[in-house]
């Protein structure tokens, strides 16, 4: 056979670090959040919390006031994911970092406090049990009266690891003799994957292969990474187990680094997603959200009460304005890495803004398009919803919205709950 040289166009999305960055903080929950905002503080020293910040007008123009944020916006939120933050231009410019007055003060401070925070009520409820999470979420779904009683009864052999042990014929016959429920392995299988489909992500395996797999087939973003990873796992579990790793590389036609990326694909799963639960509900639930009934309307804010003010190092910016003028070889050396901490630091503020403007966005559409439960209270009123309503409603990706709503809770007059279930 000749060999033969062609030319061919491929189109890639990549995403930039920065795009990365607002995803990872766009699905984190509130006390998470507050983890990574005091870890970023840690590791950058050119941002830091603002004792003084602007005000809340200057900052996010009343951000936490749903009904200005969905006006300015008419219902639309850019999408994180085809947005990235502008790159400070090589050649420094110090009047870009100084804070004179004219300088548009959003782009390098953020308040995280909205007008009401200090007034606002957060109430801080004990977590529901693991069980119950998981029954909450199977009452969320289209299913019929005997399906959705086979699901109470798989949810109630799932054990502490989160992994269903018994044989499903055995299950078919407990059914049969506990529930006068004629079955067949078939039906119970079936729901069983409707069950897994919960979270913890890998909830309701059978097995670990089967846990890792879920994990795996879960992630937004299928990279090459993770496509290897699944083919590890789901064909080469036994030899990946036994650390065969040349024989995977061989029968994957891969190199040292590409087993490297996906062993650590694999180890960053968790086996035990029965624990995940026992994480979330172990002491307590703060909500993300807040939805209150004034004047028989629901209205919305967000619980930013524990969040600190952040600004960039105005030390930092003295320092590179000074290092800038010098010709000094180390000093040019100095002056790149203040630069890159400054550049880190603003893109880490409004990466904190655009999630906190997306986050609000989504849940208003959520809250409208469930306007009379969130009014009433009454369960009956709930419509059928999905990802693609709200995003399509606001235009934004699934994806985004699955991030917004993924481990959130939301405080309503009629209890907190997390978020999720209502899809």
């Amino acid at each position: 056979m000749a060999l033969r040289q062609t030319q061919s166009l491929k189109l890639l999305q990549k995403l930039s670090p920065q795009q990365i960055q607002l995803m990872k903080l766009l699905q984190l929950p509130t006390l998470a959040l507050e983890e990574r905002i005091k870890e970023e503080l840690e590791l950058n020293p050119a941002l830091e919390e603002d004792d003084n910040s602007s005000s809340d007008e200057e900052l996010y123009d009343n951000a936490d006031s749903v009904n200005e944020t969905t006006e300015e916006n008419d219902g639309e939120v850019e999408d994180f994911e085809e947005k990235e933050p502008e790159r400070i231009d090589d050649q420094v410019e110090m009047e870009d970092y100084m804070g004179d007055e004219e300088m548009d003060s959003y782009k390098y401070e953020v308040s995280n406090k909205g007008a009401d925070d200090e007034s606002r009520e957060f109430v801080v409820v004990e977590g529901p049990d693991f069980h119950d999470l998981l029954e909450q979420q199977l009452g969320m779904r289209d299913l019929d009266e005997t399906e959705y009683t086979i699901g109470l009864y798989l949810i109630g052999c799932i054990d502490e690891d989160g992994y269903v042990r018994r044989e499903l014929d055995s299950i078919v016959d407990d059914l049969a003799f506990s529930n006068n429920i004629n079955t067949n392995v078939s039906t119970v299988e079936k729901v069983l994957h409707v069950i897994q489909e919960f979270d913890p992500a890998g909830v309701g395996a059978r097995n670990l292969q089967e846990c890792l797999l879920i994990q795996l087939n879960r992630k937004q973003e299928k990279t090459k990474e993770v496509l290897l990873a699944i083919d590890v796992v789901r064909d080469m579990m036994d030899d990946f187990s036994k650390k065969h790793y040349d024989k995977i590389i061989r029968k994957l036609n891969i190199d040292d680094e590409d087993l490297k990326d996906v062993i650590a694909e694999i180890t960053h799963l968790n086996p035990r997603p029965g624990s995940s639960g026992d994480a979330m509900t172990a002491s307590e639930v703060v909500p993300d959200f807040v939805i209150s009934v004034v004047d028989g309307k629901p209205e919305l804010s967000i619980n930013s009460r524990n969040l600190p003010d952040l600004k960039i190092s105005k030390e930092y910016i003295e320092m590179l304005k000074e290092y800038s003028k010098q010709k000094d070889k180390s000093l040019k050396e100095a002056s790149t890495f203040i630069k890159s901490k400054i550049e880190n630091a603003q893109w880490f503020i409004e990466a904190l803004q655009q999630r906190h403007q997306t986050m609000m966005v989504a849940m208003h559409a959520i809250m409208e398009y469930q306007e009379e439960y969130f009014t009433t209270g009454d369960e009956s009123a709930l419509k059928p919803m999905i990802l693609k309503d709200i995003a399509d409603k606001v235009g934004m990706d699934i994806s985004t919205v699955s991030r917004v709503a993924n481990s959130k809770y939301v405080q309503t007059p009629y209890g907190t709950f997390l978020l999720k279930t209502f899809f």
